[in-house]
């Protein structure tokens, strides 16, 4: 496609992102573009699949770091809202498209100050509700529509092309149109102002932004099977934190007021074993000074528990890197691979599964081990590993660390399948940080469908107890 055919898309119909030429595509309006043809058209569908796989992709830990302040800027000058769109929005390990939206009538203060923001270093387009600009080099959307048509812009520009796409066939079959300015009934005004009235027209309840992928959401909305997924206010505890007694930037009082000004009822200081990788750990002298200050600290924190545990490397021949003399000092003990000393895929498997069968292993922490973007997770037989959790009554953890997300959506839900209980933790380093990783956890958890009973951190301290008792009197 030339610039002059991409400038009159641009002009005549507003396209600015690869999202835009896929609404574009669906609703057959380009060839009606002066300049253009059926032909054109059909070119740019077949082309589409390419043109996205050629985006540079963002890990979402900074893709959200970039839009945060973005939505920020909006809320200040008046929105009501601001949320990001796309694969931001659905917690995609990679986004393609970084773009926020957020309705307001007069869009042109809020521009303002996103320009002010010190990593705009370009800026793309600016039109009277749509800003491109680059951040820190990648680009950034915005755009404002007015609050009428806000849910549309939201659900069209949220959902994976499949997923719009079937929503649109649902609607046809209703005699309606789903197009980008809402659902179109034809007797009425097209319903558009907030994404739950349009699934509410086509008899569904609202599907979580998390997982309109395009899969089987649709039908299980239809059948009434949809999740009720994990949410933010569920979380009651956070099992998985380091401070500066291994690689953590804080001390445990730094990590312990942070935790309590969000309301948990119980934490779980988990710093490093010996022979980690980390640039600090804890040493078995330490343990003991380590456990005097937590108890020091209890005192202070009448609304929430202090569990002292430990993070202790899997090493090569399976052992844990503490004896279990030290181990069992621990309120809880998490498992860990971290260096896979030239091994395949069945010795690594077996290294989990010999840690497993521990009884004072309480959890196995970011089972694929994979190091967003520079490092692939193992590929081992994780029905396996799920089996072997279940029979050992182990955790296996959905770590919030950006750079591991691990369990992804799909092997969480695989897990959740299995009959596994999760732990959705942090994985956090630094105090300020313990929130915002703990919510990718949960976006992570949300993509793999998985519900508060799945969760042991979202049961009350005394069953998460339980919960550990009960593997240790085996």
């Amino acid at each position: 496609m030339s610039i002059e055919q991409l400038a009159r898309l641009h002009q005549e119909l507003g396209v600015t992102s690869a999202a835009d030429l896929a609404a574009a595509v669906d609703a057959h309006a380009i060839g009606s573009v002066p300049g253009l043809d059926v032909q054109t058209e059909q070119a740019i569908a077949a082309a589409l699949p390419h043109l996205r796989a050629a985006v540079p992709r963002v890990p979402l830990g900074r893709a959200m770091s970039i839009a945060r302040p973005v939505m920020e800027c909006l809320t200040r000058a008046g929105a009501e809202w601001a949320s990001p769109v796309g694969s931001l929005r659905r917690g995609r390990d990679f986004v393609g498209d970084i773009e926020v939206l957020a309705p307001l009538e007069e869009p042109g203060p809020a521009f303002d100050d996103i320009l002010q923001l010190p990593d705009v270093t370009r800026i793309l387009h600016r039109g009277r509700r749509r800003l491109y600009v680059l951040i820190d080099r990648v680009q950034v959307g915005v755009r404002c529509p007015v609050a009428a048509e806000a849910g549309a812009a939201l659900l069209n520009l949220t959902g994976s092309i499949e997923h719009v796409r079937r929503l649109a066939t649902l609607a046809s079959e209703h005699g309606w149109t789903l197009g980008p300015r809402g659902l179109d009934q034809a007797t009425a005004s097209p319903l558009a102002e907030t994404e739950q009235e349009i699934y509410a027209a086509l008899g569904l309840p609202i599907i979580p932004a998390e997982i309109r992928e395009g899969m089987d959401e649709i039908g299980a909305a239809r059948a009434g099977r949809l999740p009720a997924l994990v949410a933010r206010q569920d979380i009651r505890g956070d099992l998985h934190m380091h401070t500066d007694w291994s690689d953590g930037r804080d001390p445990v009082a730094a990590m312990a007021d942070a935790a309590d000004a969000l309301g948990y009822e119980y934490i779980a200081i988990t710093d490093h074993s010996p022979h980690s990788g980390a640039t600090r750990n804890l040493t078995a002298d330490g343990v003991s000074r380590q456990a005097d200050e937590i108890a020091a600290l209890r005192e202070r924190y009448p609304r929430m528990t202090i569990l002292h545990g430990c993070e202790v490397d899997i090493l090569a021949d399976g052992r844990l890197d503490f004896r279990d003399s030290i181990l069992e000092r621990f309120d809880i003990v998490l498992a860990s691979l971290h260096e896979r000393h030239g091994h395949s895929p069945d010795q690594l498997l077996a290294r989990y599964v010999t840690a497993m069968r521990h009884p004072l292993v309480s959890m196995i922490t970011h089972p694929t081990n994979r190091l967003i973007p520079y490092r692939p997770g193992y590929e081992l037989d994780y029905d396996r590993l799920f089996e072997t959790a279940v029979e050992t009554k182990t955790l296996v953890e959905i770590d919030g660390a950006p750079g591991h997300l691990d369990l992804d959506g799909a092997l969480a839900r695989r897990a959740a399948a299995a009959g596994a209980t999760l732990a959705i933790d942090s994985d956090c380093h630094r105090a300020e940080m313990l929130d915002r990783q703990m919510h990718f956890g949960i976006m992570t958890a949300r993509r793999g469908w998985i519900e508060p009973r799945h969760v042991v951190n979202t049961r009350s301290l005394a069953d998460l107890r339980a919960f550990i008792a009960a593997k240790r009197g085996r």
